[in-house]
């Protein structure tokens, strides 16, 4: 009888360990296709990603104008000796 209520208890106490254990993780879970988020997200950290073109094209564009300057230059130098 000793036996059989140490292995309940122990067997109670294992089953509510892994219930709390999954109870206390936040992790993410897809419903219908959407990823969820934790159940702490009001918690986590916020990411912030500063304002920038959507597109590189205005990137490229000034890189090749300042190539373009930096040639000019060049062929200025060399015409000017």
């Amino acid at each position: 009888m000793k036996f059989h209520a140490h292995v309940s208890r122990s067997l109670c106490a294992s089953l509510l360990g892994v219930i709390a254990v999954a109870g206390l993780t936040g992790c993410q879970t897809q419903m219908g296709g959407q990823t969820l988020p934790s159940a702490f997200y009001l918690r986590d950290d916020v990411q912030y990603f500063p304002h920038g073109p959507e597109e590189l094209l205005p990137n490229q564009e000034r890189a090749l104008a300042e190539y373009r300057a930096e040639q000019k230059a060049v062929r200025e130098r060399i015409d000017a000796r």
